[in-house]
C-alpha cells in the first residue's frame, strides 16, 4: 500500500463507496490529498506525505498508553496499563482535579461523573495524557423522562405561527404550545432555531444557518422584552406588523428590517429603563459568552463592518488574531453588547416558552432540531475554526435524483481536529441546543459515523469516517445533563447494525409512514413498527397528508419539467391506489376515494396504535394544508420556508380537527400517566 493510501486510511478516508444503484466508486488520489489537507495534513509532495506517515508511526510506537478511552460514567474502572506512574484525572471543562493516585500494573480509576477528562500519567522521565470520555450507557428514555412509554405531539415551523404578524415568535411558540398541551400533546417540535446572521439578509432556510451555537433573533417577541414589561418608553415603540407578500408567503426581508429597527430602539430603552433583576441576568449571560474572544456576538459586530462572509475580512480578523480581536472589541463594545443582548433575549424567551409548554401539561415540551451543519461563510466556521475542515463542503454522493451529487455548502468538522480539541465544539453545540429542549432531533444522524466531503479543488467527493463511538458518548453525556430525549433522523440506507446500535443507546429512530412500504405494494401495518422510534406521516421535505392525497407533489414535478405528462399520469394512478391503502390501515374498507377526514382518521389512528414511543403530527395536517414546507431540489421555484399558516393560537384552540386527532391519540393510550418535568 502506498504512503498516500496508508495515510488516508489512518485519517479515516474510505477507499470506496457504493451508489444507490450498487455501483462502486473508488476514491481518487486527488480526493485523498484534498481530504487529508482538510484535516490539516501537509500533502504538498510525495516526500511530505512519506515524512508525515513516518512521524505518525513513530509517535504511535513511542506511546505507552492509548490516546483516548470511553468508559462508563460513575463506575470504577481498572485500566490495563500503568507502569508505576503517578496519575491524576482533571476535568477538561473546569480544570478541577477529580482523582489521583499511584499506579502499579494498572490504574484503578474511581467512578467518574459523566464528562470529558484528562488522565495525566507521569514518571520522572516522561508524561502522557489520555482523554477519558466517561458517559452513561444510554441517553434518557421516554419512559424515564416522562413516566409514560407512548406519547404524541405536534411539529410546526415556527416561522409559520405568526398569524398576521408574518414571522412567528418565541411568544407564539409558547402560546401555541399551551393550546396543544391542553389537548394532550406532550411536545411541540419546530424547525431549527439556529442563527441566520444579522447580515445574511436573504437566507431563509433553517437548515442553512450561520451557526448552531446561537439563536435566530428574528423570532424575538418585541412585546416580551425582560425588564421592559412596564416601561412606557418601550410600549411607545411600535411592534412592526409586516404583511406577507401573499396570504401565505412571508416577506423575510421586510420583517427583518422592521424587527431590527425596533430592537435597536428597544436596546436604548433597556439601557435606560431596565430594572436591576433584568440587568443582573443580562450581565451573567455576558460573562458566560464573553469568555471567548471569538464569540458569535463578536462575529456579528465584525460582519456589520466587513460583510457576513468572514473569508473576505481583513487578514488578522479572518485569522482571529488575539490583538486584532481585542482592538476591535474595544472600539466596537456597544455593537458587541447589542448582539449579546439579542442572544440573551432569544435565550430568555426560549426558556420561557419551554416553561409555558411544560406548565401547560406537556411532558416533554420543546422538541428542537439540530441541522447537519452551518454555512461555510458563517459564524460557526469562524468561531470554531480550529475544528473545521478546510477546503471541503458537506454534501451527498450522486443518486437518481441528483446525478451530479449535492453540495450543501456546509462546513464540516474535521474528525482529526475534533479529537485534538477533545470534541469541544460538538459539546458546545449540543449543550446550547439541549439547554431548553425536552427532545432533540439530530438531522442526518448517519453523519455521526461518516460524512461525504466535496473538495473545493474539483476533485470527486468521498466519505470520511467520524469518531462514532466518541460522538455518541458525548451525546449521551449532554442528554443526561439536560434531561433531554434524543432522536436520530435515520431515514434511507444505513449500514447493517447502525439502527440497533443507536437504539441500544436510547437514541430513538425515525419512521415516515408514506415511505413505510411492505414490499408488496402496500404499507407496513402499525403492529410492525419498532418501539424506539418517532413515527409520523411526513416531514418538512415530503408532501403533506392532503398534498399526498391530491398529488400536489406530482403536480409540482410536472410543472417544473422533472417528469413528462405520461409519467405524471402513471404516478397519480399509483398515488390513488396508495391513498386507498392508507385509508384501509385502520381496518375499514375503502373502495371509493376517501375524504380527507377519513384519510386523516385512518393515518393518525394507525400511527397512534403503533408501538412507537412518539407519534408526531404535522401542523400542516392538523390544518389540512396542501403545500409542503419545502420541495427538495428547488430554491425559488417553490415557496420553500415561506408559508405562513395565517391562524392564531385561539383559532387552533377551536379547531375541530385538532380535537379529533387528540381524541384518536388518547383513545389509543397516548397519554401521560406520570410526568417528571425538567427545570429550564
Amino acid at each position: 500500500m502506498s504512503d498516500l493510501n496508508t495515510l488516508a486510511a489512518h485519517f479515516g478516508i474510505l477507499p470506496r463507496y457504493h451508489l444507490l444503484s450498487g455501483e462502486a466508486r473508488e476514491i481518487t488520489p486527488d480526493t485523498q490529498r484534498a481530504m487529508l489537507a482538510a484535516n490539516g495534513v501537509d500533502v504538498s509532495s510525495d516526500a511530505t506525505i512519506h515524512e508525515t506517515w513516518e512521524a505518525l508511526s513513530r509517535s504511535d510506537a513511542e506511546r505507552w498508553f492509548p490516546r483516548e478511552l470511553i468508559i462508563e460514567a460513575r463506575q470504577p474502572c481498572a485500566l490495563e496499563f500503568g507502569l508505576g506512574t503517578t496519575w491524576r484525572v482533571v476535568c477538561v471543562e473546569t480544570g478541577a482535579l477529580i482523582a489521583e493516585g499511584q499506579a502499579g500494573d494498572r490504574i484503578a480509576l474511581p467512578g467518574l461523573p459523566a464528562g470529558v477528562f484528562d488522565l495525566i500519567a507521569a514518571t520522572p522521565e516522561r508524561s502522557e495524557t489520555v482523554v477519558i470520555i466517561a458517559a452513561p450507557l444510554r441517553a434518557p428514555s421516554i419512559a424515564e423522562r416522562t413516566g409514560s412509554a407512548r406519547l404524541w405531539g405536534v411539529t410546526a415551523p415556527l416561522y409559520g405561527l405568526g398569524g398576521d404578524k408574518a414571522l412567528g415568535s418565541f411568544q407564539d411558540l409558547a402560546d401555541f404550545g399551551a393550546v396543544l398541551g391542553a389537548k394532550g400533546a406532550s411536545f411541540l417540535g419546530v424547525n431549527p432555531l439556529h442563527a441566520f446572521g444579522t447580515m445574511a439578509q436573504h437566507v431563509i432556510s433553517p437548515y442553512s444557518p450561520s451557526t448552531r451555537l446561537a439563536l435566530n433573533t428574528c423570532h424575538i417577541a418585541l412585546s416580551a422584552i425582560p425588564g421592559l414589561e412596564t416601561s412606557r418608553e418601550a410600549l411607545k415603540i411600535a411592534v412592526p406588523a409586516v404583511g406577507a407578500k401573499t396570504p401565505l408567503e412571508i416577506d423575510y426581508v421586510a420583517h427583518k428590517a422592521a424587527q431590527d429597527a425596533a430592537l435597536e430602539a428597544l436596546y436604548v430603552v433597556f439601557g435606560q429603563q431596565a430594572g436591576p433583576e433584568a440587568w443582573a441576568d443580562f450581565e451573567r449571560f455576558q460573562a458566560r459568552v464573553a469568555a471567548d474572544p471569538a464569540d458569535f456576538a463578536v462575529y456579528e459586530a465584525i460582519s456589520e463592518a466587513h460583510g457576513e462572509d468572514w473569508r473576505h475580512w481583513p487578514h488578522k480578523l479572518r485569522g482571529r488574531d488575539p490583538a486584532a480581536l481585542a482592538a476591535f472589541a474595544a472600539s466596537h463594545a456597544d455593537r458587541i453588547g447589542f448582539h449579546q443582548w439579542l442572544q440573551w433575549l432569544a435565550e430568555r424567551q426560549l426558556a420561557d416558552a419551554q416553561s409555558a409548554l411544560t406548565g401547560s401539561g406537556m411532558a416533554l415540551g420543546l422538541y428542537l432540531d439540530l441541522a447537519v451543519g452551518a454555512r461555510r461563510s458563517g459564524a460557526e466556521s469562524w468561531c470554531e475554526a480550529d475544528t473545521i475542515a478546510a477546503g471541503v463542503s458537506v454534501g451527498a454522493p450522486p443518486d437518481h435524483l441528483s446525478p451530479g451529487g449535492q453540495n450543501w455548502d456546509l462546513a464540516a468538522f474535521s474528525p482529526h481536529l475534533l479529537k485534538t480539541q477533545k470534541y469541544r465544539a460538538f459539546r458546545k453545540i449540543l449543550r446550547a441546543i439541549m439547554r431548553h429542549a425536552g427532545v432533540l432531533r439530530i438531522d442526518h444522524v448517519l453523519g455521526l459515523m461518516r460524512s461525504f466531503w466535496i473538495p473545493d479543488d474539483g476533485s470527486p467527493g468521498g466519505y470520511i469516517a467520524q469518531p462514532f463511538e466518541a460522538l455518541t458518548a458525548i451525546i449521551r453525556i449532554e442528554a443526561e445533563r439536560a434531561g433531554c430525549v434524543v432522536i436520530g433522523e435515520d431515514l434511507g440506507l444505513v449500514p447493517d447494525g447502525f439502527r440497533d446500535t443507536m437504539r441500544g443507546q436510547n437514541i430513538y429512530g425515525y419512521s415516515v409512514l408514506q415511505y413505510e412500504k411492505d414490499g408488496q405494494g402496500g404499507f407496513r401495518g402499525p403492529q410492525d413498527y419498532d418501539a424506539k422510534i418517532l413515527a409520523c406521516f411526513g416531514t418538512h421535505d415530503t408532501p403533506t397528508l392532503h398534498g399526498y392525497q391530491c398529488g400536489r407533489d406530482i403536480e409540482w414535478w410536472d410543472r417544473l419539467g422533472w417528469i413528462d405528462q405520461g409519467h405524471a399520469d402513471d404516478m397519480k394512478h399509483v398515488r390513488a391506489r396508495d391513498v386507498s391503502k392508507l385509508a384501509a390501515l385502520s381496518g375499514a374498507q375503502a373502495d371509493a376515494p376517501p375524504t380527507f377526514a377519513a384519510l386523516s382518521d385512518a393515518v393518525h389512528g394507525a400511527l397512534a396504535q403503533s408501538p412507537a414511543a412518539l407519534v408526531s403530527v404535522q401542523m400542516d395536517d392538523v390544518l389540512g394544508q396542501v403545500e409542503a414546507q419545502n420541495l427538495p431540489g428547488t430554491i425559488d421555484q417553490h415557496p420553500n420556508w415561506r408559508r405562513a399558516y395565517g391562524v392564531t393560537s385561539n383559532d387552533l384552540e377551536r379547531d375541530a380537527h385538532l380535537t379529533r386527532i387528540s381524541d384518536i391519540m388518547q383513545a389509543h393510550g397516548r397519554t401521560t400517566d406520570a410526568i417528571t418535568t425538567k427545570e429550564t
